[in-house]
Order: structure tokens, then sequence, then C-alpha cells
């Protein structure tokens, strides 16, 4: 017997009334990258760029992005982007902190930017990632996560 689903619409949540406090939150994520791939970056013989320069500004324009691209979140001002990019022996990791008085949190920013950032690494470094056969076998992006979240006094 199947259950039947009641469809809800879509709305963004209503803040208006809430009180504007201090928000932060840090997101880290990481992309597997086979090691060939880490010591050519770490060389600088990547053809696209610093593969850590492209995800450390990539990671602000994520934050920045963030109601562009997740469509139920609140435009917030963002007070300070901070990502911090990791070059390890087996990828890359990205960290990402933001902060903001505002009226709601600033976790979807911090997530976005970590995860645009490990996309564009993704295609910076694709072309060293891919097997004979074109395909990936080894790079994968995971771990996205908020690691910490602050709402009010620091």
């Amino acid at each position: 017997m199947a259950t039947e689903v009641k469809a809800v619409p879509f709305k963004q949540v209503d803040i208006s009334e809430k009180p504007v406090v201090y928000r932060e939150a840090t997101a880290k994520g990481k992309i597997r990258l086979r090691k060939e791939t880490v010591a050519r970056a770490k060389r600088g013989g990547v053809e696209k760029g610093d593969v850590v320069e492209i995800a450390t500004l990539t990671s602000v324009l994520g934050a920045k992005k963030t109601t562009e691209i997740v469509a139920l979140t609140h435009l917030l001002r963002i007070e300070k982007i901070e990502p911090k990019v990791k070059l390890l022996e087996d990828g890359l990791e990205v960290t990402v902190t933001v902060k903001a008085h505002e009226k709601t949190g600033v976790e979807m920013e911090a997530l976005a930017g970590v995860s645009v950032a490990l996309l564009n690494v993704w295609d910076v470094v694709k072309q060293y990632e891919k097997d004979s056969s074109g395909q990936y076998p080894s790079t994968v992006i995971e771990s996205i996560r908020v690691v910490k979240k602050v709402k009010g006094i620091k």
C-alpha cells in the first residue's frame, strides 16, 4: 500500500522578527587526489594555475554567492570570510569561516564556500586525475560538514 505524500509549498523562513546577533560558522571539506597530482600542485606544475590560490579565491566567491545557488537562503551582510587551504599528502583540505551580525546563521555560506572551492580544484586538476579511459577512479570530494557554529557573543 502506497503512502500518500502531501506537497508542501516552498517558502523562505520569515526572520523579520528575529534579533540581529553575532553569527559565525566554520565548514570543512576535502578532495582526494592522486599523489602525483598533489606533487604537481606543490611544485606549481598545474597548467590552469596555483591550486591553493584558486581554492582560496573561489571559496570566498562561493560564500558570497550562496543566495544565488541555495534557493531558500537569505541575503546576508557577511562581515568576514576566512578561507584556509592545505595541501595534504593525498589531496587538499578547505576550511571556511564566515562571520556576520545577522538574524539567521551563516553555516550555508561556509558550506557553499567549501563546496565551490573543492569543485574548482577538481576542475583545475581533472586532466591529471583521469585514467586511460577518461574516468576519475580516485578523485573524491568528501566530508563537507559544519565543524563549528556560534550564535551570540563570541
